[in-house]
């Protein structure tokens, strides 16, 4: 009878803890949310962050509240987030920078995979090969051609160690066995500079920071660095289809939680978000700013995390960088 009892008390809890998860989501959100970017404003996680948040809101009938918090790669940013009680009220736009500051950084006061909970991706970030006009190459291959015949000698900008350029350089090098010098900067705005004034000779950088320098001629691009070209660079062959098969890094900008939130929130704010990102005006508003809108479900999210964070820590180790 005791063992019934028990049997009776656990299955009211159960039952219990799904009604009122259920009418947690339900209900929220009741106060404004409090959004963190962990990058400057903007920056493509700031303005999708953004785009999106609004649509959000005007649904929920809440305010989402945008709380830039840039530094060290997003890694300032994302510590409050992890530390956020798991309430829906504190969540974070952030890049795929996140999994590989895992490996980046010796130590982080929270852990990427087990501190956060994945709600869904909101755009891809399709990066591109773009050189300055001083070096006399056309196509990735006579890149390639040309880093072989001066190896060491071409420098390349990124927006930082682990950073998505950096990265997508990085598999670049190991494919084709060249060897180039690596110049970091404090984000892509000042790469992009670099590129521009010939401190640098290349850059495998996002094709929203190069896109006008490639348009006005400043800048030539090679190739893209996703599965399939640009709807904004056409003309532009990947980088797989113009000599280096296989090749393809798809950085990406997604939503997380705090571990442990309430499925019934995710959920919900999985279908806003993606609801947002069908709209017109937001997929507009996304393209010209070379963002391609990439809804997911929370699971889909889960696994592309999954295989980025093992790709990026590869590519990491490979790199031999450590930042204290």
């Amino acid at each position: 009878m005791k063992f019934v009892c028990r049997a009776c008390h656990v299955a009211f809890a159960c039952t219990l803890l799904s009604v009122c998860g259920a009418s947690v989501a339900q209900t929220w959100p009741v106060k404004p949310v409090r959004v963190v970017i962990p990058w400057p404003p903007g920056g493509s996680n700031d303005v999708v962050g953004r785009i999106v948040m609004q649509k959000v809101g005007e649904s929920l009938g809440q305010q989402f509240i945008v709380d830039n918090r840039p530094g060290a790669s997003g890694a300032i940013g994302a510590e409050p987030v992890a530390k956020a009680p798991p309430d829906g009220y504190t969540i974070m736009v952030h890049s795929t920078t996140h999994l590989g500051n895992q490996h980046l950084y010796k130590k982080l006061p929270y852990d990427v995979i087990r501190d956060f909970a994945p709600v869904g991706t909101l755009a891809a970030q399709p990066g591109t090969l773009a050189i300055h006009p001083s070096l006399p190459v056309k196509s990735v291959k006579e890149f390639v051609a040309l880093a072989k015949a001066r190896p060491g000698q071409i420098n390349y900008s990124s927006s930082g160690n682990g950073s998505a350029p950096h990265l997508s350089m990085a598999l670049l090098i190991s494919m084709t066995g060249i060897e180039l010098t690596h110049v970091p900067y404090k984000g892509g705005a000042p790469q992009v500079t670099a590129l521009v004034g010939g401190e640098s000779q290349a850059s495998l950088a996002t094709v929203s920071t190069v896109i006008a320098h490639v348009k006005s001629g400043r800048l030539r691009a090679l190739g893209v660095s996703s599965a399939r070209r640009s709807a904004m660079l056409p003309e532009v062959p990947t980088i797989a289809e113009a000599g280096v098969p296989g090749y393809e890094m798809s950085p990406w900008i997604g939503i997380y939680a705090p571990a442990n939130t309430p499925r019934t929130i995710i959920d919900r704010l999985n279908s806003e978000s993606n609801k947002a990102l069908k709209q017109p005006d937001v997929a507009v508003s996304l393209t010209h700013q070379v963002l391609d809108p990439l809804p997911s479900t929370p699971e889909e999210f889960a696994q592309r995390i999954k295989i980025d964070f093992e790709k990026y820590g590869k590519l990491i180790r490979a790199t031999g960088v450590k930042v204290d």
